[in-house]
């Protein structure tokens, strides 16, 4: 195949073109392979069915890169017009106007991202239909040092209070350093009160572990200790998306875990790559724990009972 000629992919009703499929988007490392824009598509493919749940419905983020790893990014927000009209948008407010963000609710719509070297893509927490009223809280566990050990501490003492304050929770690699631990809500309170309730859960873990935990948001003040990251629990703030591609070298994948792996000495924040990751996506790892959302009433007035 030449390097313009195209391929196209069959993706339910519709027919998605993939352009310079042999372009080069991750050059080989020591361990890995190289990963063609074909080859990208075929991931996207693969984890349609358990990534499509997690981004349908909500405004996107994507990250581009149109030259590979190696070349420029682009962040775009707005969807252009030469999209085609079968892609779902969504016009939300922001400061001084509006943003169109492209909205990706079917596999053809993810094919076509793939296609414009749209590696990453990050999600809103809360859905277009009520962009104000989260239905996901997260926690980003953040080492001071490229070391998976601190992680594991700390997401177990993090599901543990969570337990405590009976919120389902679950985990996710990051596919560069850390974790994610998500929270799923039933929507009704607002980013705000989100946001302050993610954060004085926060304190109360940094404050029973002094030592290894921080909420400082300035590095200089962490003093080696993992960062309990609560930023991202705002409006038009994004996190990564489950089975998602990140933009380092092996193409590592941001997936989910199940809470028993923790004890697995071979993971870490990079484990799985688009060469493995719809095998673990095939075992079910988050085992419905979307599907149980709580509200956030409850679970404050416990951790005030309890910590306050």
């Amino acid at each position: 195949m030449s390097a313009d000629a195209a391929r196209t992919v069959r993706a339910g009703r519709r027919t998605v073109e993939v352009h310079r499929p042999d372009k080069v988007l991750f050059p080989a490392t020591p361990g890995t392979a190289e990963v063609t824009k074909s080859g990208l598509v075929d991931h996207y493919r693969s984890v349609a069915p358990y990534l499509l749940p997690q981004v349908r419905g909500r405004p996107l983020m994507l990250e581009r890169h149109p030259d590979g790893v190696d070349g420029p990014v682009f962040v775009q927000k707005n969807t252009p017009d030469r999209y085609p009209e079968w892609i779902e948008r969504a016009e939300l407010p922001k400061e001084g106007g509006t943003v169109r963000h492209t909205v990706c609710d079917d596999t053809a719509t993810l094919l076509y991202l793939a296609d414009q070297a749209a590696l990453t893509l990050h999600r809103w927490l809360s859905r277009a239909d009520r962009p104000d009223r989260p239905d996901r809280l997260v926690f980003d566990l953040d080492p001071a040092e490229d070391t998976f050990e601190p992680v594991r501490e700390a997401a177990r003492w993090l599901r543990e209070l969570l337990d405590g304050l009976r919120l389902p929770s679950a985990a996710m690699t990051t596919g560069s350093r850390g974790l994610h631990v998500v929270v799923p809500l039933r929507r009704g309170p607002d980013f705000d009160e989100v946001r302050e309730f993610a954060h004085d859960v926060a304190e109360t873990l940094a404050a029973a572990h002094p030592d290894r935990l921080t909420t400082a948001a300035r590095k200089k003040d962490r003093g080696g200790r993992l960062y309990l990251d609560v930023q991202r629990n705002a409006y038009a703030q994004t996190v990564v998306a489950p089975y998602t591609v990140r933009a380092r070298p092996g193409a590592p994948v941001a997936t989910p875990i199940a809470w028993e792996q923790l004890d697995d000495p071979a993971l870490h924040a990079r484990r799985w790559t688009v060469a493995d990751a719809v095998e673990q996506a095939r075992t079910d790892p988050w085992d419905g724990v979307m599907n149980r959302p709580r509200a956030l009433g409850p679970a404050r007035r416990r951790l005030a009972a309890q910590y306050g």
